[in-house]
């Protein structure tokens, strides 16, 4: 169980409820906050100062006063008007995402809404039912206005949602789960929309599989380097303590450990090769940098979970309006990520290449082929490779520099940071593609190395790794091998990795 209180959701936690379906809860102090914040609100309604979006229009028409007796039906309106997205939908689990973290805004205490409010979203979290949200139709600012408004739409029992497997109206699902719809009331409409959660939750989902995906990286780096027999020399400790970027360091120390007892090192420890290539020789300032940005990302991300981010907020007997929905410390830290992205699928299809072609991979046979001539071997993997990194390119053209005034010139300058997070997130499966080659290639020169063996800890990880994609011993299609290993991948901190274990750590 997942407790909500506004202060303490991790990333971990994120995916538990996402990924994993566990169940959430809102805490008894938030709960009381939020009653203090709601009486409030309530006590503002009823008194003649505007309050923006209680008696208020919002957006350009923040200056349209709205009487007593419809501002109920504005917060409804808002939410109606505001679900206007389009395009294919988001993938459930980002929408799970969206609704955990939007119940934690919530229940920090300073939007005004009602407990009940944020403890339906968690009803619907518990129960199965996932609104169906078009990924297209925010632009960052006031926060992601389409994206929520389509996640509170099934709140009123309106709108799409998916239900054990099947999409449906959204009052259909909510009486199958046997959740009632809610009226909102002042001020809860435009406390649903407005905010970054849909950004957020896309990109806190692709930031915990960037971090796998640096680990894989040096896995399959370290793979490569024997494949090459490379050597781990420019792993030791002591060059990367003399520049001590944390990143860099702890991937030193990973591939100094993954390749720890490898026989086909030892084969060729007395040759004449001095240093190999960057691609295997700077794998740890290369993968280190995205790990660092990473971290800069997990930071940023970390914050903006425990943040109230609509507008305006409750404080101590004043309503305030201000920008806490911008999604510029977001999209920034997307863009980065993105371009990280580049680095890490960069630098792997390069050392794929090395494996393959034929003038830099001495000793190997040209593409990796049984029989060069008459099979291709390996060749159109660098090519498939070489075309995922083309497409992790032009998803690094950052995102956030490209504002688009909307609503009438009152919302002049905005971040574009769904648009980051969907670069990102379509970024983060070509990247992990271009990683499945290269262990797959990486697997297949080993072979040619045979009778010699790569460290325990690699040879154990190649003998999982081929249960999805068999050595080739002739030419074939490899399409349904990649895409298995692609998704295996994506279950990384499921997978039981042989390093993790006393044994190989023994070794």
């Amino acid at each position: 169980m997942v407790t909500l209180n506004g202060e303490s959701l991790t990333l971990e936690q994120v995916a538990a409820v996402a990924r994993g379906g566990e169940e959430v809860e809102i805490d008894a102090q938030a709960v009381r906050r939020m009653r203090a914040s709601r009486e409030q609100v309530e006590r503002m309604a009823e008194g003649e100062a505007p309050v923006y979006a209680v008696n208020t229009g919002v957006g350009y028409l923040a200056d349209t006063r709205i009487s007593a007796g419809d501002i109920a039906a504005l917060q409804e309106n808002i939410v109606r008007s505001h679900a206007c997205g389009v395009g294919e939908p988001l993938p459930g689990e980002v929408v799970r995402a969206m609704m955990l973290i939007r119940a934690n805004v919530l229940a920090k205490g300073l939007s005004g809404i009602r407990p009940l409010i944020a403890r339906r979203l968690c009803s619907l979290l518990n129960r199965g039912v996932t609104p169906v949200v078009p990924s297209r139709g925010s632009v960052g600012a006031s926060g992601d206005l389409t994206p929520l408004a389509h996640m509170a739409l099934v709140l009123l029992g309106e709108g799409e949602a998916e239900y054990q497997g099947e999409r449906m109206d959204g009052a259909k699902a909510l009486a199958a789960a046997g959740i009632t719809p809610v009226s909102l009331r002042a001020k809860e409409g435009i406390s649903l929309v407005n905010g970054t959660q849909a950004m957020l939750a896309v990109g806190s989902l692709a930031l915990l599989d960037i971090e796998d995906l640096c680990e894989m990286a040096d896995v399959a780096c370290a793979l490569s380097t024997d494949a090459l027999r490379g050597t781990p020399r420019a792993f030791d400790r002591r060059i990367h303590e003399a520049r001590p970027h944390p990143g860099q360091l702890a991937s030193a120390r990973f591939l100094e450990r993954l390749m720890a007892g490898s026989e086909i090192r030892e084969s060729h420890r007395t040759c004449r090769h001095v240093q190999d290539a960057y691609s295997l020789r700077c794998a740890p300032q290369v993968h280190g940098a995205v790990r660092d940005a990473a971290a800069e990302a997990r930071r940023i991300f970390s914050i903006e979970l425990n943040s109230a981010t609509d507008n305006p907020l409750v404080f101590d007997g004043e309503i305030l309006s201000g920008g806490n929905f911008h999604g510029q410390p977001l999209a920034l830290a997307l863009d980065a990520l993105a371009v990280a992205l580049c680095s890490l699928g960069g630098i792997s299809e390069r050392r794929t290449d090395r494996m393959v072609n034929p003038m830099l991979n001495e000793g190997l046979p040209a593409f990796l082929a049984s029989h060069p001539g008459l099979e291709s071997g390996l060749m159109m993997w660098q090519v498939v490779a070489a075309g995922l990194v083309a497409e992790l390119r032009v998803l690094a053209t950052p995102a956030s520099p490209g504002s688009i005034t909307t609503s009438g010139n009152k919302e002049d300058f905005v971040s574009m940071g769904m648009t980051a997070a969907l670069k990102l997130q379509e970024g983060v499966k070509m990247a992990r593609m271009v990683l499945a080659v290269e262990m797959m290639a990486a697997s297949q020169a080993i072979e040619f190395l045979r009778p010699l063996k790569t460290s325990p800890a690699l040879e154990a990880f190649l003998s999982m790794l081929r249960e999805y994609a068999p050595v080739q011993t002739k030419d074939g299609s490899a399409s349904l091998a990649m895409g298995a290993v692609s998704r295996w991948l994506a279950g990384w901190r499921g997978i039981g990795k042989p390093w993790d274990t006393a044994q190989v750590e023994k070794t």
